[in-house]
């Protein structure tokens, strides 16, 4: 069945926004807990948190009115396209030109996860409705993959719909890591073994891989095998491999797919290249630049491939 190429885009792009409002959520319900748990005295901020979007760090003079305007950047700013209310609405405005090729019941949960994000995203900059506010906006996404994965036929429309999931997902994947090499979280060597315990605790949380971090390798939370397991595992729908291999079979089921396949083996020879043990956080930061590149090239090679027109 053939697809229109603006029809492709708009639901490629519309999965990569319900996708980024939905890990923004969860990268910032799970640093909320970290900094309620963590001491005063580690000096945790929100600052940083601003660079998993792309932009710089918040840098602010007090400690609860650099929490308020991250929260507010990320949850409720119209204009940031990397907070959960742009996202949404950009999510919407795609996906509304193309309901005919996806099930009603999809349709009624973008409008609500949109609904949520315009009458709540304000609100939720506050501390008293800011984890409801996001463990909604995580349910909801998740309610509409569910209603996907159940009842819309595998077509082209599919395919677009999991590969701009698989891409967002990967990229958000390599920028929580990224981050955290680039001192999100401080140094473990200045805050002590235990603390930087919770610390990656935090990352795993931040990526819903705690638990299947813990059933995967049963050990201590130890930094390199949190990196070979975010970046590796490739039974863990939200490891960069386990993306990549996904988009490489997404890709499969979609005519002449050759430019697109030789971009997902220069992302895999570059996730490859990556190295999990490294201890110093320039060096990590580095290979996730390098990954955040070739998953750049990948998107670009989907877009010229399927959504010319």
């Amino acid at each position: 069945m053939a697809l229109l190429s603006r029809v492709a885009d708009r639901v490629h792009w519309g999965a990569r926004y319900i996708e980024r409002a939905e890990d923004t959520a969860r990268v910032l319900r799970a640093f909320g807990d970290l900094y309620v748990d963590f001491p005063v005295a580690a000096g945790l901020t929100w600052g940083p948190l601003v660079a998993i979007t792309g932009e710089a760090p918040i840098v602010s003079d007090s400690a609860d009115r650099g929490e308020r305007e991250v929260l507010h950047r990320l949850i409720a700013d119209a204009s940031n396209p990397g907070s959960i209310i742009a996202a949404v609405e950009a999510a919407r405005e795609n996906l509304r030109t193309t309901r005919e090729v996806m099930p009603r019941e999809a349709w009624l949960a973008i409008n609500q996860i949109a609904r949520l994000a315009r009458d709540e995203a304000p609100r939720a900059v506050g501390r008293r409705n800011r984890d409801w506010f996001l463990t909604r906006v995580i349910e909801i996404s998740r309610r509409l993959d569910g209603v996907l994965e159940s009842t819309m036929t595998r077509d082209p429309a599919w395919h677009m719909w999991r590969l701009g999931r698989l891409v967002e997902r990967a990229d958000m994947t390599t920028r929580v890591l990224g981050v955290r090499a680039a001192s999100l979280l401080r140094p473990a060597e200045s805050l002590g073994a235990d603390l930087a315990d919770v610390q990656w605790m935090g990352v795993l949380r931040s990526l819903s891989a705690l638990q299947m971090y813990q059933r995967a390798v049963r050990g201590p939370i130890e930094a390199g095998d949190v990196m070979r397991f975010l970046l590796f595992h490739e039974g863990f729908p939200r490891s960069v491999r386990s993306c990549l291999v996904g988009i490489q079979s997404e890709v499969l089921a979609l005519p002449d797919p050759r430019e697109v396949l030789e971009a997902v083996g220069d992302a895999l020879a570059a996730l490859d290249a990556c190295d999990p043990e490294a201890s110093d956080g320039w060096a990590i930061d580095a290979d996730m630049d390098r990954l955040q590149v070739s998953l750049v090239a990948l998107d670009r090679a989907i877009i010229s491939r399927y959504f010319t027109w």
